[in-house]
């Protein structure tokens, strides 16, 4: 039986690579069988989800998908930042004015 601190490190590693048979086989025996570990987990996705991931569990493990912009706003962007830079009317320093108090 592998401890609380083995499946962390175990969990946070299924995110990024997939583990081999039987450290997923320990890790998944160990989760039916504590009882923080699995909410330790929930936040780990949680937490991954937060910053932009999204991950989708599998047979194999944790597979991680990034989201992407379309390329119909990549173009939006590209467009955009050439205008403005294309623009001699806008002063480069568009900060506002400091005021003195």
């Amino acid at each position: 039986m592998i401890t609380c601190r083995e499946v962390a490190f175990l969990a946070s590693e299924q995110l990024d690579r997939k583990l081999p048979l039987r450290q997923r086989i320990s890790l998944q025996m160990h989760l039916l069988m504590c009882r923080y570990c699995p909410r330790f987990r929930r936040q780990l996705l949680f937490l991954r989800a937060a910053a932009g991931y999204y991950g989708e569990e599998t047979d194999e493990g944790i597979l991680l998908k990034r989201d992407s912009l379309s390329t119909e706003a990549k173009k939006k962007i590209r467009r955009a930042l050439a205008e403005s830079a294309l623009s001699p009317d806008k002063p480069e320093d568009s900060s506002p004015p400091k005021k003195d108090l």
